[in-house]
């Protein structure tokens, strides 16, 4: 009975360390935010504050789950800091409970958070950077916008008087091509004027190339056109980044938008590694803990804290930056996508829980 009165008590610490240290962490990303929002929008005379303020607002969930690790770590070195410190890590050690029983309320209230964030965080988050994109397109990139749906894909783009809705089932890479090609095209205040139909569009030389044509235009007969050409500042790269992010997409429709970009041929790899390593991201959490644990037991037999922290501090950090750089090669293909999503999360809880074992036993 005592053991679960300190085991509750040592959790409530943990949280109220969690929760002051996730407020004080994205407190600071959202103000670097702002003032990232500030400098892009010095050159747009039509964007104002309020505007600025919705678009942090909106990033916020995506700088929580960029920042969540460190706040584990943080929350957990400090949180069994001060309970070495007040002599309370020590008594309760000196009863007979072991360093996995003491870090156990840490752990399920990470776990607790993790699923959480997968669940219902990260949907909701889905929804706020989508919006977040489309006002980034709005006001400070004015990118072209790509929407993903099961009827195939629909692209816009306009020139100086004209706009266009291009509508394919199929694309192929290398060079891009659009199959059939579909576009529906109107007046700058969005007026019908026409469409054209055609086998296939290749995007070649700053142009969509539409070869054998049907061109409907002004309510007058179907003309055939041996060569239609229209002009576009697209490209394929352009194109991929106003696909819809990997962190617009909530959780639990990334399995079906997946197999959407694969039915259309699509790149898919981006996608499926954001779905891997979110079902990949409680391990890394665990580890986190597991690291704080070990560094607050050589804390508490070696001393030097502000030496132990600041490398606890670094090592949280190289996990978390190589991690990251696999998950680039994940993406850029170089790695499979379930490695670059599983590989460090595993390697550091299996590392973290050899280093609190070789402490506690040590």
């Amino acid at each position: 009975m005592e053991r679960l009165v300190l085991q509750r008590y040592f959790g409530r610490q943990y949280l109220l360390w969690f929760m002051i240290f996730l407020g004080a962490l994205s407190g600071i990303v959202f103000l670097f935010e702002i003032a990232e929002l500030m400098r892009r929008a010095s050159g747009h005379g039509d964007i104002g504050f309020d505007v600025i303020l919705k678009m942090g607002l909106y990033k916020l969930p995506e700088t929580i789950e960029h920042i969540l690790a460190f706040v584990v770590l943080f929350s957990g070195l400090f949180t069994f800091w001060r309970l070495t410190r007040s002599q309370e890590l020590i008594i309760a050690r000196s009863v007979g409970i072991s360093a996995w029983q003491f870090m156990r309320p840490a752990l399920l209230v990470t776990l607790g958070f993790s699923l959480l964030n997968v669940a219902v965080i990260n949907p909701m988050g889905a929804v706020m950077n989508a919006r977040y994109k489309a006002l980034e397109m709005r006001y400070l990139e004015r990118m072209p916008m790509l929407e993903l749906t099961g009827a195939g894909l629909w692209l816009r783009q306009h020139d100086s008087d004209k706009r266009y809705l291009l509508h394919a089932d199929h694309v192929s890479m290398e060079p891009l091509t659009l199959s059939p090609l579909m576009a529906f095209i109107y007046d700058e205040n969005g007026a019908y004027l026409g469409r054209v139909d055609a086998p296939q569009a290749v995007l070649q030389d700053g142009a969509w190339d539409v070869p054998d044509a049907w061109v409907n235009m002004d309510q007058q007969p179907a003309q055939h056109v041996d060569d239609w050409r229209l002009p576009t500042t697209l490209t394929l790269g352009k194109i991929q980044e106003s696909m819809a992010a990997p962190n617009t997409i909530s959780f639990w429709e990334l399995p079906r938008f997946i197999r959407a970009l694969k039915i259309i041929g699509l790149p898919q790899t981006r996608h499926q590694l954001a779905f891997q390593s979110l079902l990949a991201q409680p391990l890394l959490l665990c580890a986190m803990v597991f690291f704080a644990a070990s560094f607050a037991l050589r804390m508490n037999r070696r001393g030097g804290v502000t030496s132990m922290v600041v490398a606890g501090v670094l090592l949280g950090s190289f996990v978390y930056t190589l991690n990251n750089v696999v998950d680039a090669l994940g993406a850029n293909q170089t790695l499979p996508v379930a490695l670059a999503a599983w590989a460090i999360p595993t390697v550091a809880l299996a590392l973290s829980n050899a280093a609190l074992l070789h402490m506690e036993e040590g």
